[in-house]
């Protein structure tokens, strides 16, 4: 989440200078019409990176923690870890969400980046 917001700050800069730079040339106008005009073109410019920064797609890994599990690999008691859900793996709904201790999880991680899904 703290991605998604500071490229929501950055693009809130972005526009400064643009909205800036449309109420200078229109200044002889009326301020209101500038305003006007001004958030219009910055409404045409910022509307397509606004949907980039809140898209569907995760932008982060998600992991779920859970403590006292037993390894679905080794067995162990321990806290375990499971990957959640990715820009291309989604497990957020499974009914049987298997975890795993740090060591079997970092297996399945490396395991699952040879697959192609992006971690």
């Amino acid at each position: 989440m703290i991605k998604k917001y500071l490229f929501y700050l950055l693009r809130w800069q972005m526009s400064t200078p643009i909205l800036a730079v449309v109420l200078w040339l229109f200044r002889g106008y009326n301020g209101i019409i500038a305003t006007i005009v001004a958030n219009l073109i910055g409404g045409i410019i910022f509307f397509w990176v606004d949907k980039y920064i809140f898209r569907n797609k995760n932008i982060f890994t998600m992991w779920e923690t859970r403590a006292d599990i037993e390894c679905e690999d080794c067995h162990k008691k321990c806290v375990g870890y499971r990957l959640v859900k990715t820009d291309n793996y989604d497990r957020s709904n499974d009914n049987n969400p298997q975890f795993r201790c740090p060591d079997c999880s970092a297996a399945k991680t490396e395991a699952l980046r040879k697959r192609g899904v992006k971690i």
